[in-house]
């Protein structure tokens, strides 16, 4: 009788010491409950229950980790219906509030960016949206940390990975962008023009002044149009009979000087 007892004790040690071990993962957090009260946060290596009186938690991950969450259709500042996707990075920090204090904390904090996404959405225009990414990604990194900090989880970065709009919008946008630049550029010439005929207005006062130099001008113009071998200019008898011989001979020399140049470059060959 006694032995039965002595080996039904054995087993009952032995079951109790088989069920007590636990083991925690380095990346791993956990919580220990007994008789249903917290008692302690469990860390990685081994760790020892008692059977029927403790409870360990689902273990909680403790690195990074990134969720993915959307917007879509909601109205901007400007009425302008979008679809927004994004990507957010956050890890826990306390694992005794992320499990004690809030149930299915991953499904909570996907659901608070989503809704801080949307009130984000809903107080910028649409330009503001597409041109100023970076200040969104900081105002929704702002509130949602605030948010979920209290859950024991803290956001380390935001992301706002694409802006979607409606097709017809967007050709619209397409097309008015392409007007400004065509605008831009049409300005830009204009102003050349405008400094051009500036330039030309002194030049044309030169040439009034100094009928002599305004003849060299005409003469360089000629010698430029045929300076190439083979090209034939006909000069009509008004403008030949306007050019004195001194012009004539300082064109001449010109030719003179241009054949020099040519057959200097030809012995040096």
């Amino acid at each position: 009788m006694l032995s039965s007892e002595v080996s039904n004790a054995v087993c009952v040690v032995g079951i109790i010491v088989a069920l007590s071990p636990r083991m925690v993962q380095e990346w791993d957090r956990g919580v220990l409950l007994r008789l249903g009260c917290f008692r302690r946060v469990l860390k990685p290596g081994v760790t020892w229950v008692l059977p029927g009186l403790d409870i360990i938690t689902s273990l909680v991950d403790m690195r990074i980790r990134s969720t993915d969450f959307a917007a879509e259709k909601t109205l901007t500042a400007d009425t302008v219906p979008v679809n927004v996707d994004a990507v957010m990075f956050w890890v826990v920090t306390d694992a005794k509030k992320a499990i004690l204090e809030i149930e299915h904390f991953e499904q909570t904090i996907n659901l608070a960016a989503q809704t801080t996404l949307r009130d984000v959405i809903g107080k910028t225009e649409l330009l503001q949206m597409i041109s100023d990414r970076d200040r969104l990604d900081e105002e929704l990194l702002s509130v949602i940390d605030t948010k979920t900090s209290e859950w024991g989880i803290t956001v380390q970065s935001v992301e706002i990975r694409d802006v979607r709009i409606p097709g017809a919008l967007e050709d619209a946008m397409s097309r008015t962008a392409q007007a400004e630049r065509e605008q831009e550029a049409r300005e830009i010439l204009a102003q050349s023009e405008v400094r051009v005929a500036g330039e030309m207005a002194k030049a044309a006062q030169v040439y009034e002044h100094s009928p002599q130099a305004m003849r060299l001008r005409a003469m360089n113009m000629t010698y430029e149009s045929i300076k190439e071998r083979g090209a034939l200019m006909v000069i009509p008898t008004g403008m030949t009979a306007s050019l004195d011989s001194g012009v004539f001979g300082m064109a001449a020399a010109g030719f003179k000087l241009g054949d020099e140049e040519h057959a200097g470059e030809a012995s040096d060959t």
